[in-house]
């Protein structure tokens, strides 16, 4: 029986964070850190963090929709980022640490729009949800150091996510 495996798209600030919220949970194949959203082909960390290329930093998920949901990773993306910010994620500012959730057909579009209404509509924050809601478009992975960085680096890792407000933000927002 062949298995039909989908990408999601998502861009939460600095992709180093965006990655071990994914990784390794049950029916995520893979989870790559790169750019999307931009005007020049093959950048790189350099190009996008000069804020003059128009991408994001993101992760491109590979997964199995049949055992981990679209729905259940928009739950967990909104889960990892400040919703509410419209120019970057805690200390990091720019165009290229916007939020935004890229759809690669209109089941997920749909699926977003709706998660998206849903988090406004539950006033858990008093400002308005700002992430962007885009059409996917060329995705180019990051440089080999930034694949994977938790694990390659846990210690630094660990002392940007604390450092950054990403951590202390998580734990006032969203976890119970």
């Amino acid at each position: 029986m062949a298995t039909n495996y989908e990408l999601a798209t998502f861009a939460g600030g600095c992709f180093w964070c965006m990655v071990q919220p994914f990784d390794e949970l049950p029916g995520i194949l893979k989870v790559v850190s790169g750019y999307t959203g931009g005007h020049k082909d093959n950048p790189t960390y350099d190009d996008v963090c000069s804020n003059t290329t128009g991408h994001y930093e993101a992760v491109q998920i590979t997964y199995d929709p049949n055992i981990f949901p679209y729905e259940k990773l928009l739950e967990l993306y909104w889960q990892q980022i400040d919703p509410t910010d419209a120019h970057g994620q805690f200390h990091d500012r720019g165009e290229s640490y916007r939020t935004a959730i890229f759809y690669h057909n209109m089941e997920q579009k749909h699926s977003a729009e709706e998660s998206k209404q849903k988090l406004e509509d539950s006033k858990k924050f008093q400002k308005p949800i700002v992430t962007e809601i885009k059409e996917a478009s060329v995705f180019y992975p990051a440089e080999e150091s930034h694949q994977q960085y938790y694990k390659k680096n846990s210690f630094h890792y660990n002392v940007y996510k604390e450092g950054s407000g990403r951590a202390d933000f998580i734990r006032e927002n969203w976890k119970k």
